[in-house]
């Protein structure tokens, strides 16, 4: 019930300034989840990793709102530290994960870089952070468009998404500086190696959906041979498509 004396323009004020405040205290409790998170991310890397994640790395994370690529009812755990399910039998990876592959690729402003898995679209805005340029195939589709409109919808204007089998990558727009799976393959897909530049990496989960599966270091010398590295045991959703 309106209070004796107020103007409808005064009620519309006064609510339009009440939402203000309302956003204002979420968006301070999500950027102090995410600081959380860091603080966390950055903990796990001093038990497991042998070098400290860099500062870019985890700038991106920290300025990419992860609670906006969850579904809702999983939202109040978008910053715990672990994989979370986004439908279609598909996870958004664990933040520690997402931070140690963004590092593994070590790209920079005006890079090239490939995805394969765009899933809800996190590990591409965090990418698109680091002021690179990422292309990225999803071969479920209705994730695929979800997350082509949640990217444009947060300006992450230098993204592109595409529906696709992800094991051919995207010929027509290689080489790229960099490639990341986030997918398990049962091996390293020969196109992927193909389009990846001379003096590039490309970080990919190998092992299958019920055997132990490692995280792999592929990096390409200059005259274009590829090194492999195998770095930890990991646990990733399997690479699916017609191959």
């Amino acid at each position: 019930m309106k209070e004796p004396g107020w103007s409808a323009s005064a009620w519309a004020g006064q609510l339009a300034l009440s939402c203000l405040l309302l956003l204002g205290v979420a968006s301070a409790d999500e950027a102090e989840r995410r600081a959380a998170m860091i603080d966390e991310v950055v903990a796990t890397q001093a038990r497991y990793g042998d070098r400290p994640f860099t500062p870019e790395t985890l700038a991106a994370l920290g300025h990419t709102e992860r609670h906006r690529f969850v579904p809702t009812e999983v939202r109040d755990a978008a910053y715990a530290n672990r994989p979370l399910p986004i439908g279609h039998g598909q996870t958004i990876s664990q933040p520690f994960i997402v931070a140690l592959m963004t590092d593994l690729l070590r790209v920079g402003s005006g890079d090239r870089v490939l995805e394969v898995g765009t899933g809800s679209g996190y590990q591409a805005a965090v990418l698109a952070e680091l002021d690179v340029t990422v292309f990225t195939l999803e071969i479920v589709e209705p994730l695929a468009v979800e997350a082509r409109a949640r990217l444009a919808s947060l300006g992450y204007d230098r993204v592109t998404v595409r529906h696709g089998d992800g094991y051919y990558g995207w010929p027509g727009e290689g080489p790229f500086d960099a490639v990341i799976v986030t997918a398990a393959a049962s091996y390293i897909p020969p196109p992927l190696v193909e389009q990846l530049r001379p003096g590039g990496r490309m970080v990919i989960p190998i092992g299958s959906r019920f055997h132990t599966q490692h995280l792999m270091l592929v990096e390409k010398s200059a005259d274009g041979t590829p090194t492999v590295r195998q770095l930890l045991p990991v646990r990733f959703v399997p690479l699916t498509g017609g191959h």
